[in-house]
């Protein structure tokens, strides 16, 4: 939806959209023209004969694009992000998970990439709990007198952790990557799927005996186990065909074994072996589970109906699967109603699959703009969140990319495809391009009603400081703070100091990332999983006064918890959009609930707020207080 609003008579026009767009892209263009008139200067000087007659040099100015006009009335926006200090908590808040990616020194692919982690209220007692996803050793070179197993940590409300991994079901050793959560039997209850380097596992939410809830491995019953031989990465609950429950989608990286990678023998000069390239590797074909239902034993089945959906992608020359896929979105990109998906891809091009509404996807990532990058190349693509930064009609999907590979923001046209690449013009471009980014996430992260971006960053090597003076292995995680119209037609996207986000300016060899409220206060609070270390729980200390509203939806069984639902909330003139879509990221899940900053409003009337729900249905409401979480059911109001 375009908020934008008319000038009051006799005001300057506000530039549209579109003029900020040709004009950020004119002053690129004339600063590229401006650089390489002086570079072409500075070689004739260094290079031309001696001259009798001494040349006069001319300044080249570059052109200044003055900032939009504010509407009369209003306060001036500010144009430098605020301080917002995280603050580092994971041991005081009781977390004590240490990643096991069974390192020992062959240099084994698998090590570099994991792993994820999920924010869900498993308990449903009204906060966000912990799972953090976890590796274990290679057989044979078993050094533990136990595998480290996956950890389950209940929240008491307040922030702190309680480990609840014993008899959760939870507690089995295996080489995790990722994590999907989604209520698959429409109980009411949040179930897990965990993807592997072996067999995949879905892990039902039941009641424990004597109280509490435990998960138990229904696997097999529901047939989604995969492959034993296949490496999946990213999962994702949705209904793609509308039937009112989650099917399952699960993204597979490369074909991979030990004795492959050994072969290969990947080596850089200075380091001697070092971890492989998936260039070396045949791709994959992603999965897709089409839930029907439960079955006599009251477990979900699902049925692989990847074939006839139309999302293998073959090579026409090799016939090989093209897909190298590490992380996956779904979203409602074209606007017709039906959950398409985004996958991105490891060193080949990206998938976009529009879903048909017949049961069957179309692959349209070439034509519509999110195949390749700016320069018209695949990138080594890890994490990926899409969102409405702009709060107008554009839709972006941002994608973290390998070092030395600017990270990716795609951003459709007049609210549709196809895409364009503008994360130079919106200042994503420098900053983002010398980190190894896999995990990032759109989140407001200081309550002004616009979704910033957080990348989560860290390099495969220990040591690729040796052979490249710019990487290191542990790399601060980059955030971005989105000005909005503040900023007129310069960059949206605006880095803060290292001195104004506190501790998320640490070094951390990041890879799964994961946003919650899981302090009660409003704000957003960040958890980084790290690579063979601990995560890194990162509490928002926000002190800006600024007003906020949480919305929980509940859904009607099966989907009862409202996966795939647009929530509209207009304020002030601007409407905010986003979706209930918690799998995003690299190899993680958010929490559930939705945040919107308010910034300054602190009038509840002046807030209203439309729910699209997966099936179509429409609802209204108008809020009676701020700065609190408000449940709406579906069909029936409050909850």
């Amino acid at each position: 939806m375009n908020t934008e609003q008319r000038p009051a008579p006799g005001a300057k026009p506000v530039p549209t959209r579109g003029e900020a767009r040709i004009r950020r892209a004119l002053l690129v263009s004339l600063a590229a023209l401006a650089v390489g008139v002086v570079l072409a200067g500075v070689g004739y000087l260094l290079t031309r004969p001696p001259a009798s007659v001494p040349v006069a040099e001319a300044e080249i100015a570059l052109p200044q694009v003055a900032p939009a006009p504010e509407a009369p009335g209003a306060a001036a926006a500010p144009t430098t992000p605020p301080t917002v200090l995280f603050t580092d908590i994971t041991q005081a808040a009781g977390i004590d998970f240490v990643h096991e990616n069974g390192a020992y020194g062959e240099r084994l692919m698998p090590e570099t990439l994991g792993s994820g982690a999920a924010f869900f209220d498993y308990d449903r007692d009204g906060d966000q709990d912990l799972l953090l996803v976890n590796s274990r050793e290679w057989p044979g070179h078993e050094t533990l007198p136990e595998q480290p197993t996956m950890r389950l940590y209940r929240n008491d409300g307040s922030g702190s952790f309680e480990d609840a991994t014993a008899g959760s079901g939870l507690d089995f050793a295996d080489y995790g990557m990722g994590v999907a959560i989604g209520d698959v039997d429409g109980d009411g209850w949040d179930d897990v799927y965990l993807t592997s380097l072996n067999a995949n596992r879905l892990l039902r939410n039941l009641p424990a005996p004597g109280g509490g809830r435990r998960f138990e491995d229904i696997t097999d019953a529901a047939g989604v186990a995969g492959r034993d031989d296949a490496w999946s990465s990213s999962a994702v609950f949705f209904d793609y065909d509308k039937d009112g429950d989650l099917d399952l989608f699960v993204v597979n990286y490369v074909k991979w074994s030990r004795d492959i990678d050994l072969a290969i023998d990947f080596r850089l000069t200075g380091l001697g072996r070092a971890y492989g390239a998936p260039v070396n590797f045949i791709g994959t074909d992603n999965l897709l589970y089409r839930n029907d239902g439960l079955g006599d034993d009251g477990n979900p089945r699902f049925t692989d109906v990847s074939a006839a959906a139309g999302i293998r992608v073959a090579d026409p020359v090799t016939g090989n699967p093209v897909g190298k896929g590490l992380g996956v979105v779904a979203l409602d990109y074209d606007g017709d109603g039906w959950q398409d998906l985004v996958v991105v891809n490891d060193t080949v091009r990206n998938f976009l699959f529009r879903n048909l509404g017949d049961g069957r996807f179309e692959e349209t990532a070439i034509l519509d703009g999110v195949a390749y990058d700016r320069n018209g190349k695949g990138t080594s693509a890890m994490g990926v969140d899409t969102a409405h930064f702009r709060n107008d009609a554009e839709l972006g999907i941002a994608v973290g990319n390998f070092a030395n590979e600017m990270a990716s923001l795609f951003v459709t046209t007049d609210g549709r495809p196809p895409f364009v690449d503008e994360a130079v013009l919106e200042g994503l471009g420098p900053a983002s391009r010398i980190p190894l980014t896999f995990g990032l996430l759109f989140f407001d992260y200081d309550l002004d009603g616009r979704e910033d971006l957080l990348l989560a960053n860290g390099h495969l090597e220990h040591e690729i400081d040796k052979v490249q003076q710019s990487q290191r292995y542990a790399q601060p995680a980059a955030l971005f703070w989105n000005c909005g119209d503040a900023c007129g037609a310069s960059f949206v996207f605006v880095p803060p100091t290292p001195a104004a986000v506190g501790d998320l300016a640490q070094d951390l060899v990041g890879r799964g990332i994961a946003y919650a409220d899981i302090d009660g206060d409003g704000d957003l609070d960040v958890l980084i999983t790290q690579n063979g270390r601990r995560p890194a729980l990162l509490r928002n200390d926000q002190a800006l006064g600024h007003h906020w509203l949480r919305l929980a939806l509940i859904g009607r069984p099966p989907n009862t918890g409202a996966i795939g639902a647009r929530i509209e909330l207009t304020a002030g003139g601007t409407t905010q959009v986003r979706d209930v879509r918690p799998t995003r990221g690299y190899l993680s899940q958010v929490e559930r609930p939705v945040t919107f900053g308010l910034g300054a409003l602190a009038d509840p009337a002046a807030v209203s707020i439309r729910v699209i729900w997966p099936d179509g249905s429409e609802q209204t409401h108008t809020p009676t207080a701020l700065d609190t979480t408000l449940t709406l059911r579906q069909g029936g109001g409050d909850a």
